[in-house]
């Protein structure tokens, strides 16, 4: 079993239900193999739109798991059922609004309907976690913009050292002195 493990948290009612396949958990999966050459793990979850059921499993995956990565997607509109972004600040000790803001902004070259999404960050303990939009297009266009300053998040929390394969994305460290 490898140290390094990133939960991988999909919020559909439908897709928990087996109504359709979760796409979008699997392209989080496949965009973290692209972008890591270090040895890590998925934990993975595909759970209804329920905040006290998103609350535990982010809890879980933080706590128990170990996971110093968790990544959602889905439950971030302005849907009743859309509950991930109040989830995520009930189990955070710190909001990391930039991640948010960021995703927006990127998003927004594409989709006018950006301005509709909720999608936050923050930390529990030693464990960030951000939110995705539902679609495996925009996940992408959301990781490719915000992950160069996951690395060295994690750094900050005292987490593993995450190695990037650099011709897909290319981490930000400072340079130390």
């Amino acid at each position: 079993m490898s140290a390094i493990k990133i939960g991988v948290i999909t919020a559909s009612d439908r897709a928990s239900a087996g109504i359709y396949e979760d796409i979008s958990g699997v392209a989080i999966q496949d965009t973290m193999k692209e972008y890591l050459t270090s040895d890590f793990e998925i934990v993975y979850r595909c759970i209804p739109d329920v905040q006290k059921t998103l609350e535990q499993t982010m809890k879980e995956l933080c706590d128990e798991e170990g996971c110093c990565l968790v990544v959602t997607t889905g439950g971030t509109g302005p849907a009743l059922r859309d509950v991930t972004p109040e989830a995520t600040e009930n189990v955070c000790n710190k909001m990391m609004p930039g991640f948010g803001e960021l995703m927006r902004q990127v998003s927004l070259q594409y989709v006018p309907t950006a301005i509709l999404s909720r999608q936050t960050a923050g930390i529990r303990g030693k464990s960030l976690i951000i939110n995705l939009p539902g679609k495996p297009k925009s996940i992408r266009e959301c990781l490719d913009a915000v992950f160069p300053a996951v690395p060295y998040c994690i750094d900050l929390l005292e987490g593993p050292f995450l190695e990037c394969n650099e011709a897909v994305i290319q981490p930000f460290r400072p340079k130390q002195k």
